[in-house]
């Protein structure tokens, strides 16, 4: 790696599972796509993957993703969580993995000054990516991108520079907020995409704040979608948050929750435009299901969040400056030694 500092420590977790049927072939297009363009943009960072609860130890990740090079601007490790862990947690039967229990390892164990949790079926474009190159995050703030969902048909042969056409060219999908509009965000995103209504949206989020109170446009303004895919803040400010809440359940929501911690405790939202997005490439198995009837069912076997005491829950410690005060100060597994593999070399060792 050409300078051991990394700037941002990108904060994933996945497992050898195959999730969602084409898990390797997702994981693999992130995972080149960022070693392209740190180095495109020559900015050091360091990929914290958290592999949780793998199904078979003698298949971890890094088994299945290549090694970097030690030119390479990118750095990673693996944090490995054994099964043991994840079966003294409650519904561990029903959830193979507790994706935010699992970021939170990486967030305690990062090295870089900033810290973007983000998942592992993602690509970032090259406007986003040359805008962190730029190297101007701030502390006291968290960042936040739009998501725009792909078809799942793009080519994992294809390189880096095409797989970004493709994804530019075939959004089904956007999610999140424009920075310009938030108090007036449509959620499916309709009026944005026609610059004939930016005079009359320009209108309405002028009157709007006028006709609400100060509370609750500092709510309404918070972009909460699809957050898990993309939030970024200093490590202090994760730390001044504690993380995301290590609530023994499925993911839903709790993402959101940190984004209300974080207005709770006076750090700024900063939405970039929507040309710095990241893309998500489709796929089964995830809580965003088509059909009414398959999301009832996949609620009926995942322990989760309802939204109404979440935003209940948000309103309140936004009102009173608080926190949750759910997690211990152990938060993110801090006090239980894990193994970690370096993704430059086939060295291994135990950290705390």
């Amino acid at each position: 790696m050409p300078n051991p500092n990394p700037y941002i420590s990108f904060v994933v977790t996945s497992r050898n599972d195959n999730h969602g049927g084409d898990l390797r072939k997702r994981m693999m297009i992130f995972y080149k796509g960022l070693i392209h363009q740190c180095n495109k943009y020559q900015l050091p960072c360091e990929l914290i993957m958290v592999d949780w609860n793998s199904p078979d130890q003698n298949e971890l990740l890094d088994t299945v993703l290549p090694p970097v090079s030690e030119s390479d601007y990118l750095s990673v490790r693996y944090l490995i969580v054994p099964p043991e862990i994840h079966d003294s947690l409650r519904f561990s039967e029903e959830l193979g993995l507790y994706q935010m229990i699992a970021k939170n390892v990486g967030i305690r164990r990062a090295k870089a000054e900033f810290i973007c949790c983000t998942n592992i079926d993602l690509l970032f474009s090259d406007a986003l990516f040359e805008e962190l190159a730029k190297r101007q995050l701030q502390h006291g703030k968290f960042y936040r991108a739009n998501r725009c969902d792909v078809p799942a048909t793009i080519n994992e042969n294809d390189s880096v520079e095409e797989q970004l056409k493709f994804c530019e060219a075939n959004i089904i999908k956007r999610l999140g907020k424009d920075a310009q509009f938030t108090l007036i965000y449509d959620e499916n995103g309709l009026l944005f995409n026609y610059p004939i209504f930016n005079p009359l949206l320009k209108f309405l989020n002028w009157l709007k704040p006028k006709l609400i109170s100060k509370e609750e446009a500092q709510f309404r303004v918070l972009d909460t979608d699809a957050c898990g895919d993309f939030t970024m803040m200093s490590k202090s400010d994760w730390e001044k948050i504690e993380g995301y809440v290590e609530f023994e359940m499925y993911s839903l929501h709790i993402d959101s929750m940190a984004l209300f911690s974080a207005a709770a405790q006076g750090i700024e939202q900063v939405i970039y435009p929507q040309e710095m997005c990241s893309y998500h490439m489709a796929h089964a198995g995830g809580w965003e299901l088509g059909d009414p009837v398959e999301q009832l069912q996949f609620y009926h076997r995942k322990p989760s969040l309802d939204w109404w005491v979440v935003e209940a829950a948000g309103r309140q410690i936004m009102k009173e400056k608080s926190n949750y005060g759910v997690n211990t100060v152990n938060w993110g597994l801090n006090n239980i030694e894990l193994k970690e593999l370096s993704g430059v070399r086939s060295d291994e060792k135990v950290i705390s």
